[in-house]
């Protein structure tokens, strides 16, 4: 097999080749096999004619097709393979001669793995990691674990009232519309703290397995710090993550930039569907369409592209790829708690989760 590599623009290259003949022949058994597993004919099981009978039944057009699809499908992973090609998402395949007895002539085109020209990293983030802000010390305030308790109060307070006006099912419908607006007035009147559930032993019984009320305002003072670190922690992170991708050169191919916003995309409606809407409606409400949206986001979706391929890039040089005890340990998690997830995304996902903790971790030890 001749083959040609152009580079294009925007990390993708074009692969123009040509199987030999005699080559492209040896494909008509596969062929005439997957063609035959769709053919229902007269007297056989689907799947179950003579290959001869078979062959007697499509145009040649069909058989050669068939071939073709067959032949490059194989070809193109050894094309991969033996050119060291890091191929991302799927090719477009294009066959430009296809005859009996002649060569097969085609022209491939894929994105490839951007090469990023990272600066310093390791730089970048002693300097972020080094910033006051980083480093101050995390403190948590009283007045902050009284607010919760109060919030808690409240809450619980609201719910008793809101608790008043169980079985309704056998009113007439005066009473049912009289209840209704009187639980419409309740809701719109503050209820005083003086109403409040006391805050005591019992009452963070309710809340879980505490025994008494100190314990209980431990555990909201402990959450409060780790959200407070957590926030510091995110804080850097960003700083890092902007120096990052504003001083790293790299073209990032239009493929990666879809795909990040098809997760955006992905993310909407699953917000908007758990909020009992569909996303068409809500597009209605807006007055936008979905292409307004991903022209909206792709700045954005260009800059998560790029920050993947940086972060694939230092998990590459410095040898942080995640274990695959670990990612098999995340992905029997997900899988054991969502039924029906798709195995081959949640590895996708915990691949790139992993990936990326590993990098952060890195750089925060700088």
């Amino acid at each position: 097999m001749k083959i040609t590599i152009n580079k294009l623009e925007k990390s993708e290259i074009e692969i123009v080749g040509a199987l030999e003949a005699i080559e492209f022949e040896k494909y008509e058994g596969k062929a005439l096999e997957r063609i035959g597993e769709r053919m229902e004919l007269p007297g056989f099981r689907k799947g179950k004619a003579p290959v001869s009978i078979i062959k007697e039944s499509v145009n040649e057009m069909q058989l050669l097709e068939e071939m073709a699809e067959a032949a490059l499908q194989e070809n193109y992973i050894k094309i991969l393979e033996e050119n060291k090609i890091d191929a991302i998402g799927r090719p477009q395949i294009a066959i430009t001669k296809i005859a009996k007895g002649s060569d097969l002539e085609f022209k491939i085109t894929t994105a490839v793995l951007p090469e990023m020209k990272l600066p310093d990293y390791k730089s970048i983030a002693k300097i972020e990691n080094g910033k006051e802000e980083s480093k101050k010390e995390i403190v948590v305030d009283e007045t902050e674990v009284e607010k919760v308790v109060t919030d808690l109060r409240k809450m619980r307070a609201e719910q008793a009232r809101g608790g008043n006006h169980a079985g309704h099912e056998n009113m007439t419908e005066e009473e049912h519309n009289a209840v209704h607006t009187s639980e419409s007035t309740d809701k719109n009147i503050e209820i005083p703290e003086s109403e409040y559930p006391e805050f005591n032993d019992e009452f963070v019984k309710t809340f879980g397995d505490f025994k008494t009320a100190v314990e209980f305002k431990d555990k909201i003072r402990s959450n409060i710090k780790i959200e407070k670190e957590t926030e510091q922690k995110d804080k850097v992170r960003l700083t890092t993550v902007e120096e990052l991708v504003k001083q790293t050169i790299g073209e990032i191919p239009e493929i990666l930039i879809v795909g990040e916003t098809d997760k955006m995309l992905y993310r909407l409606e699953a917000d908007i569907t758990n909020a009992g809407l569909k996303l068409e409606d809500y597009l209605k409400q807006i007055g936008k369409t979905e292409a307004d949206l991903r022209s909206e986001w792709r700045v954005d979706a260009e800059k998560r592209a790029k920050l993947q391929m940086i972060i694939h890039t230092i998990s590459e040089k410095e040898k942080l790829e995640p274990t695959e005890e670990e990612i098999i340990k995340d992905v029997t998690k997900i899988t054991e708690m969502y039924k029906d997830a798709d195995v081959s995304r949640a590895r996708a996902y915990v691949e790139q989760m992993l990936e990326n903790e590993k990098v952060f971790a890195f750089l925060e030890k700088q």
